[in-house]
C-alpha cells in the first residue's frame, strides 16, 4: 500500500486528492485499488501514514524521550527580566562578581519564595534560578558571606538609590519597626517596647527611608532600646548636604535632628513612644505619631 496524492488544474482551479492505494498483479498486468480517500485528514495524519507505510517506526514525544528534572522556569526569568530592566546588578556594584550574583540570587529568592538563608539555599534548587546565575551548589555559609560583602556597599548602594529616586528639596517617608529575638547573642538586641507583644524577649529597631512613592532608599538597624524618635536624627545626617531638612510627626514640632531638646519639650516622650492617642482630649500632650517626614537634598552618586 502506499499513499498518492493527484493535483488536477481545471481551469483557475486546482483540485487536489490523497488517496490511499495498493498495487497488484492480475493476469501478468500491474493494477492500482484506491482503498481510502484521505483527503478530509489533516496534512499531519496523511504524513504519518505514509512515513509507517514507508517502513518508519512513530512515536510520541513522551516515548521518545525520558524526565529526569523538570524545573519551574517562568516566574525565575520574569524575575530576571525585571531586575535587568532596572539594572539591579549595577546598583549592588559596578563590577560583575560571584558575590554580586549570589546577593541578586537571594534578593530574587525573596520575591520568588522568601524564606530563611537556609531555606533559600534549599529553594535555589528547586528552580532555574541558581543556573541563570550561576551560583548552583551554594550553601547557608556561601550566602552569609555574600552578605558580608553586601554590607561594606551599603552606603554607597545607598547614594545610587538617592540619586535615582530622589530630587533636590523632595520629600522622603521614614518609618521604624522591629524584630524580636528568641536567642542572645545579637549584638543590638534590648529590651524595648515590643510592637510583636513578645514582653520580657529582646529586639532589635529597624528604620526604612523611601521617596514619596514608597521605594526604599536606605535601611538601618539600631538597638532595641530606643524610642522611634531617637532614630530621626541619623537619617538626616545619612542624606548629608546642606539640608533644608524639616522632619515631623503629623503636625507637631519640628524634628532637625535635635530630638533631646524636642522630648523635653513635648509631654509623653520621657518615657516611651505613644502610638496611639487614648481621647481627643489627649491630643495636646499625647500626639498620634505618624510616619515622619523630612524634605531632604540628595547626596551624589559614588
Amino acid at each position: 500500500m502506499h499513499v498518492v496524492t493527484n493535483t488536477i488544474r481545471r481551469g483557475e482551479r486546482t483540485y487536489t486528492a490523497t488517496l490511499l492505494r495498493r498495487s497488484f498483479r492480475e493476469d501478468g498486468k500491474v493494477k492500482k485499488e484506491t482503498l481510502a480517500n484521505l483527503s478530509h485528514l489533516p496534512a499531519e495524519a496523511i504524513d504519518a501514514i505514509r512515513r509507517v507505510l514507508a517502513g518508519e517506526t512513530l512515536m510520541g514525544a513522551e516515548d521518545a524521550f525520558t524526565i529526569e528534572r523538570s524545573l519551574p522556569a517562568g516566574h525565575v526569568n520574569a524575575a530576571l527580566s525585571m531586575a535587568r530592566r532596572l539594572e539591579f546588578a549595577k546598583l549592588l556594584d559596578r563590577s560583575p562578581s560571584r558575590e554580586r550574583d549570589l546577593c541578586l540570587a537571594m534578593i530574587l529568592g525573596r520575591v520568588i519564595c522568601p524564606g530563611s538563608r537556609l531555606g533559600t539555599v534549599r529553594t535555589l534548587g528547586q528552580s532555574t534560578l541558581a543556573s541563570e546565575l550561576g551560583v548552583e551548589g551554594v550553601d547557608e555559609d556561601d550566602l552569609y558571606a555574600a552578605m558580608d560583602w553586601l554590607l561594606e556597599r551599603q552606603e554607597r548602594i545607598e547614594d545610587r538609590l538617592a540619586a535615582r529616586h530622589l530630587a533636590d528639596g523632595e520629600m522622603v517617608l521614614y518609618d521604624v519597626s522591629s524584630s524580636y529575638f528568641e536567642g542572645r547573642t545579637c549584638a543590638l538586641a534590648r529590651l524595648g517596647y515590643s510592637r510583636d507583644g513578645k514582653l520580657g524577649l529582646p529586639q532589635i529597631i529597624y528604620g526604612l527611608l523611601c521617596d514619596m512613592d514608597g521605594r526604599p532608599v536606605a535601611v538601618e538597624v539600631f538597638s532595641g532600646e530606643l524610642h522611634d524618635d531617637a532614630t530621626v536624627s541619623s537619617q538626616i545626617t545619612k542624606l548629608k548636604g546642606p539640608l533644608p531638612a524639616r522632619a515631623c510627626d503629623r503636625g507637631d514640632g519640628p524634628w532637625d535632628g535635635h530630638e533631646d531638646e524636642h522630648r523635653a519639650a513635648l509631654p509623653g516622650r520621657r518615657d516611651r513612644l505613644d502610638h496611639r492617642a487614648q481621647s481627643p482630649d489627649d491630643q495636646e500632650t499625647r500626639p498620634h505619631w505618624r510616619v515622619p517626614t523630612v524634605t531632604v537634598r540628595p547626596a551624589q552618586p559614588r
